[in-house]
């Protein structure tokens, strides 16, 4: 028997190309400014980071819709990056317990999200002073990552569009 051969997203170039690369891109040539895209690239990132599972969805539409930023680059960076999200929210909870010196989290990222999965209700009390410490420490670092990210970009962003420019 044939053994199936499975790619991992984050190992296969051309899911990056085909998700994040070419929408941008195609951004590019619709007109989009390189300015307009890196700040939502850079917000997008820092909302889908936002230490709450279940909540990045409705925060990064509602930045889209009040700065005007394009509705769906949001949402697909939102969708890749659940990754960052997951990654970095026990780093925010003991981040936040140090900050305002509370307790540090007391589970492991798999035991909160297998508990936000099976018992939400249950997670929400369970997890509620860390959580709240955990969003305290996004608030802190979120503006800053957002700045150096959106400065990172915007440059990469404005070559992209020179060429995309000359290609036509």
């Amino acid at each position: 028997m044939e053994e199936a051969h499975l790619v991992r997203p984050d190992h296969d170039a051309g899911f990056w190309r085909r998700r994040l690369v070419e929408p941008v891109q195609t951004l590019l040539l619709q007109g989009l400014s390189p300015e307009k895209i890196a700040l939502t690239l850079a917000v997008s990132l820092c909302l889908a980071a936002f230490p709450v599972i279940g909540a990045t969805t409705v925060l990064c539409t509602t930045a889209a819709l009040v700065l005007k930023l394009n509705m769906p680059l949001t949402q697909v960076v939102n969708y890749l990056s659940a990754p960052i999200q997951l990654v970095l929210l026990i780093p925010f909870m003991r981040l936040g317990s140090v900050l305002f010196r509370g307790a540090g989290p007391r589970f492991s990222l798999t035991e909160i999200v297998r508990m936000v999965g099976a018992e939400p209700l249950h997670a929400i009390v369970t997890l509620w002073a860390s959580t709240l410490q955990a969003i305290g420490a996004w608030a802190l670092v979120s503006p800053l990552a957002g700045l150096v990210i959106y400065a990172a970009l915007l440059p990469l962003l404005r070559t992209a569009a020179q060429k995309a420019r000359l290609a036509r």
